[in-house]
């Protein structure tokens, strides 16, 4: 550990001794002397000893018999109360002080005594043990405790009902014990505000050998560090506990930050979790966290008072490097929260976004436009998710607008209106799970005119005329794509929707009752259509043979097989294939030797999102490898992708020279990382020069084919939550046609106007390649890859070639780079894509040129 330092109280215990209860304290062992004895005694006590054994079996089997047919559990509550007349001291935070020791037995003794009076709980209790003290803002005291019952099953939830009775009686009104409880026990302690509940049973684990307990004070001005032990330089240990107490001054916060966080992905094995207390109580978890992430996903955590407890549980397999995070104390009050907010439209957010908000808070805005217009709210992004909680009832964190609760997650553009010129808004979060929240924007409108110059949805979202009938749901609600009338380029589907003919036989079940993939001489029913073209019988997927020969059939299956090597395997770096689609980085070591989940610093960013022609702004952040690459004289030209700290990629086409240029020499280059808006540098922009340029050999600037390039910084960039890579796919890295990808970049917004200011983004999706070389007058190659919005108004333009095609992997959340902006006819024009170089196709070469 780190000496002490910035008055941080840093204490580190390691218990080994104790399997059962890791926190709890243990009894000493007591030491037996022995003493020389005549043979006749020792005949004596080995006669005593016989009987003795013999009862002793007697009763062992009794009980054995006992315990099949009644089964005893261990149980342990954890939880808080309130000592109302008793004053806190600094001392109270030493557990070896004097004054600790004293007043924890004391409240250990008197819990011991509430217990007593309940039957149920005094027959199992076996002990109980405080855990921390902290106080209130009047300065009274909180005690943090756990209690232990030895409990047979069938009395199980008869011990929980007793416990939740015991929580209802220690309350405001019913605090106070008796007097003479009060005269066996001394001074008597005066409990109020009682919480308890059962601990998580992974924390009680008899498996976990090895416990940590760390405590840190924090105060104004100071920013203390809490990590995993062993971290950076060591992986953490297996069957661990470990736990940090985190203090603030009254009147503030624990304000909590990972930059560092990488454990197992399965939270069922390894996690951590955040307390808005100093006892691992289930009511007030604030989050579990458990897998990979990177510092710009902004996990940022507030406490509802001025303590917060961080646990790190950790089973006997897979150990990961762990967790970094630092903390520090605000304010109790929070910013933006609730307030009067007037004009013709504005913006609002939960506490806290886009980091979680705290517990325990509610905020109150009250939304008025000016008189004769009407106001309508709409939602960017909405997260207020909780174990437990359905979305159609929200009794624990919800927002209410027009006297309606929401929780849970909402689609992006989900729109509440009023019918007058007030609105009220009302955010409530209650002790426990915590979320992003929501981005929130309120405008005002013509009640006759809801949404002009758009098509109105049944959700009361306002969508582009143009998108309706085109065979997307742009509404969220299907309202778009009802009502229509089929033409001769569609597809009739029997459900009664309208999809594009383009779309017949792409292997797309598009229309949602499969009406568009019937009679394509693909498969009988009952049957899988495999990569190479074959057919096996669906009963055979997933049965660890390779049916179809390409392991198609083995490909998305829980558990892969090594194959022979071929154009549709994973290639690990043991020189073994293996069947599973797209295992590279998805936080599931597939391979042998691990090497599918090597190299995965990429990917990653700060915001979730929701749709350059037909785009919209971006984030701030959004898009960490996107880069704006500027001719001298000139300024930006393309658009290009990090995939290094040292490497860019880029189209080939960006980099030939003119009669003019020489787009080829470095020098005439700058790159610009962290860019947001053109023109207007951040804190997060870092503008580099370029030291060489690598253009794929084999391109060919008449048909665009190869349209690669890679670019080498004059200096290593330092990676952020602004700057980041994103994966490269592997060769047999698949992106099936109807995915969904994003183009950003600042080009063009329309095909013949001017280049965008911000950094803009757009939802297309992959189109078939039979269907994209039909449109595009088969001038589409193997090394291409199409995607668009066929109905037209969504595209890339001039100035985004070079840019990303970004890939989001559902099952990592990371992004993969699927390709960069190559070529298209025109730009946003009725059913012609854009077409895109197929990075997978150039794995090796990047990799050969840039050893990435």
């Amino acid at each position: 550990m780190e000496p002490q330092e910035n008055g941080v109280k840093n204490s580190l215990q390691n218990r080994e001794d104790n399997q059962s209860m890791p926190f709890l304290p243990v009894s000493d062992v007591q030491k037996m002397e022995k003493e020389k004895l005549s043979c006749r005694t020792i005949l004596l006590i080995l006669l005593v000893v016989l009987a003795a054994i013999l009862a002793l079996t007697v009763g062992l089997l009794v009980w054995h018999f006992h315990l099949r047919t009644q089964g005893r559990i261990k149980k342990v509550f954890s939880g808080s109360l309130t000592i109302t007349n008793q004053r806190f001291s600094d001392y109270y935070e030493d557990c070896e002080s004097t004054q600790y020791k004293e007043l924890a037995s004391q409240v250990s003794l008197q819990i011991k005594v509430i217990y007593s009076h309940v039957p149920v709980l005094s027959k199992y209790y076996e002990r109980s043990s405080v855990q921390a003290f902290s106080e209130t803002i009047d300065d009274s005291v909180i005690a943090y405790y756990l209690s232990e019952f030895s409990v047979p099953v069938s009395q199980a939830s008869a011990v929980d009902e007793a416990m939740y009775a015991i929580e209802q009686n220690v309350g405001p009104r019913q605090g106070r014990m008796s007097p003479s409880l009060g005269r066996r026990l001394g001074n008597i302690l005066i409990f109020n505000d009682m919480i308890s509940g059962a601990v998580d049973a992974r924390l009680v684990n008899s498996t976990l050998r090895r416990n940590y307990k760390f405590t840190h004070h924090s105060h104004t001005g100071e920013i203390g560090t809490i990590e995993s032990p062993g971290f950076p330089d060591f992986p953490y240990l297996s069957n661990t506990y470990a736990e940090w107490q985190l203090r603030a001054d009254p009147g503030h916060r624990i304000r909590l930050e990972f930059t560092a966080l990488n454990l197992e992905k399965d939270c069922h094995n390894d996690f951590i979790r955040m307390y808005n207390s100093l006892a691992p109580t289930e009511k007030q978890v604030i989050a579990e966290k458990c897998g990979y992430h990177t510092p710009n996903e902004q996990l940022i955590y507030l406490s509802s008072g001025n303590v917060m407890l961080v646990t790190l549980v950790t089973n006997r397999e897979k150990n990961y490097p762990g967790f970094r995070a630092k903390f520090s104390q605000v304010p109790v009050q929070i910013q933006g929260c609730g307030g009067k907010l007037t004009g013709m439209n504005g913006t609002f957010t939960s506490p806290g976004f886009p980091s979680q908000y705290p517990p325990q808070i509610r905020c109150d805005w009250d939304i008025e436009v000016p008189a004769g217009k009407h106001v309508k709210v709409k939602f960017r992004q909405f997260s207020m998710c909780e174990p437990d909680q359905s979305s159609h009832y929200c009794p624990k964190d919800y927002l209410e607008i027009n006297n309606k609760r929401m929780c849970g997650e909402k689609p992006a553009n989900t729109v509440h209106s009023s019918r007058t010129n007030q609105i009220k808004v009302t955010f409530f979060s209650d002790m426990s799970y915590v979320d992003q929240g929501f981005f929130a924007q309120f405008e005002a409108f013509e009640p006759n005119d809801p949404c002009p110059g758009k098509f109105q949805c049944n959700n009361e979202v306002c969508v582009n005329h143009l998108l309706k009938c085109d065979g997307y749901d742009d509404c969220g609600d299907m309202s778009d794509e009802r009502n229509c009338v089929c033409e001769e380029f569609h597809v009739k589907c029997k459900n009664g929707f309208c999809k594009p003919k383009y779309w017949q036989c792409d292997g797309v079940n598009d229309c949602g009752d499969n009406t568009d993939e019937e009679n394509c001489g693909h498969c009988k029913a009952g049957e899988t259509l495999c990569r190479n073209g074959h057919c096996v019988p669906k009963y055979k997927m997933c049965d660890g043979h390779n049916d179809c020969g390409d392991g198609t059939d083995e490909s998305n299956c829980p558990k892969s097989i090594v194959l022979t090597c071929s154009e549709y395997t994973y290639k690990c770096k043991n020189n073994k294939c293996i069947s599973k689609q797209n295992p590279q980085c998805d936080g599931d070591e597939d391979c042998e030797d691990g090497s599918d989940e090597t190299d995965c610093d990429c990917g990653t960013r700060p915001y979730k999102s929701s749709r350059i022609v037909g785009g919209q702004d971006s984030v701030e952040g959004e898009w960490p490898w996107q880069v704006s690459l500027h001719m001298k004289g000139q300024g930006h030209v393309c658009g290009a992708s990090v995939i290094s700290n040292n490497w860019l990629v880029t189209a080939a086409h960006c980099v030939q020279d003119t009669e003019n240029f020489k787009y080829s020499q470095p020098e005439q280059w700058e790159a610009y990382l962290g860019l947001y808006t053109q023109s207007e540098s951040s804190k997060w922009t870092v503008q580099k020069r370029i030291k060489q340029i690598i253009s794929h050999p084999e391109y060919d600037h008449r048909t665009y084919d190869n349209d690669i390039a890679l670019m080498k910084l004059d200096s290593a960039v330092n990676l952020n939550q602004n700057i980041w890579p994103v994966c490269l796919p592997a060769a047999t890295h698949e992106f099936p046609a109807g995915q969904e990808v994003w183009i950003t970049g600042w080009g063009k917004t329309r095909e013949y106007g001017s280049l965008a200011s911000v950094l803009q983004k757009a939802e297309v999706r992959i189109i078939n390649d039979t269907v994209c070389n039909q449109l595009m007058n088969n001038e589409v190659t193997p090394h291409m890859i199409c995607a668009g919005v066929l109905a037209g108004g969504v595209d890339a333009c001039q100035g985004d070639s070079g840019g990303p095609l970004s890939s989001l992997d559902p099952d990592s959340g990371r992004l993969f780079l699927a390709g960069l902006v190559s070529w298209g006819d025109g730009c946003g024009r009725k059913n012609k894509p854009g077409v895109y170089t197929r990075v997978t196709k150039y794995r090796s070469w990047i990799r050969e040129e840039s050893g990435v």
